[in-house]
């Protein structure tokens, strides 16, 4: 049985507009499966819970949105050898599939779903942030603490979101959020500790990124040497005291190259602990966790069996 988790709102409407498309495919098809649209966030997990809890019958379910629609369903899923995940991308950064190098056509998608060549073990991660309470989140491609995360904040908050993504030109929100943060971030003194036992400070940091995969914000490449199937996390730390130095920066991680300016510097680790010494903005896969002192990132090795 397939069963296709829908955000019709993605990306402005486009995530229902590319259902008709699939919906029709499916009828012809011939092929037993359901489908879940999504009307509010909290949707699309509560549904991979309901579909995933037990794991009694082996079931296939299928994202159709964007990088937060994916990272719903992966915090919702319970996750078992009977459990295959696929993902149609309609969403506006899309940098799962941008990382997956899954056909932009939607039909396309379907029909590698349908008839599957390929099946891999992926990574995801899992960070925990809060004080009285602490929450524990999964995530498919990235989790972040500063600059990064206020621009997904700015994005998902912002007025003009909807208007770009009609135009279909939704990538240079990403790019305009980014250029409006530079020109107000604030660094943050502060340190990390790598697998619990390698601890590195720095003074100026304006943020950090732990990457399963290489992109986020819409086509950043922040982490050009992140592997989704090596059990470690990519890790980005955007340190510089002088904020110019940073332009050279963002511009390489667009155009996709592995920045070398001096201030910024790469790790390799099975789990990390952020500590910042002023709450900053952070996110997953685009998502919201609000501003946090403290976070701890750890990668799940080969635990998400997916379509590719």
């Amino acid at each position: 049985m397939y069963y296709f988790i829908v955000n019709p709102n993605s990306c402005c409407g486009r995530g229902k507009l590319i259902w008709k498309k699939l919906d029709n495919a499916l009828q012809t098809s011939g092929v037993d499966y359901q489908v879940f649209l999504t009307e509010k966030p909290g949707d699309a997990k509560i549904y991979a819970k309901n579909l995933t809890e037990g794991c009694k019958d082996s079931s296939i379910i299928i994202a159709v949105g964007g990088d937060g629609t994916v990272n719903e369903i992966l915090d919702g899923l319970s996750l078992c050898s009977l459990v295959t995940f696929g993902y149609i991308p309609a969403g506006s950064g899309n940098d799962l599939a941008r990382s997956l190098k899954l056909p932009r056509n939607p039909i396309r998608c379907l029909k590698k779903i349908l008839h599957p060549k390929y099946y891999k073990l992926m990574d995801y991660g899992v960070i925990s942030y809060g004080e009285a309470e602490i929450s524990h989140r999964r995530f498919m491609v990235s989790a972040g603490i500063g600059m990064d995360a206020a621009v997904c904040h700015n994005i998902l908050y912002s007025r003009s979101r909807g208007l770009l993504h009609k135009l279909h030109i939704g990538k240079i929100s990403y790019l305009l959020a980014g250029i409006k943060q530079l020109a107000v971030a604030r660094p943050s003194s502060g340190y990390i500790l790598l697998n619990g036992v390698q601890k590195i400070e720095f003074n100026h940091a304006y943020f950090i990124s732990a990457h399963i995969h290489p992109y986020e914000g819409g086509g950043f490449k922040f982490a050009p040497d992140a592997d989704f199937e090596d059990g470690k996390l990519s890790v980005c730390v955007m340190s510089n005291r002088k904020k110019r130095k940073l332009i050279p920066v963002l511009f390489n991680s667009l155009m996709g190259r592995k920045s070398l300016n001096k201030g910024t510097r790469f790790y390799s680790c099975e789990e990390i602990l952020i500590h910042m010494d002023r709450p900053m903005a952070v996110h997953v896969d685009g998502e919201s966790c609000f501003c946090q002192n403290d976070i701890e990132i750890r990668c799940i090795g080969r635990k998400l069996r997916m379509i590719v």
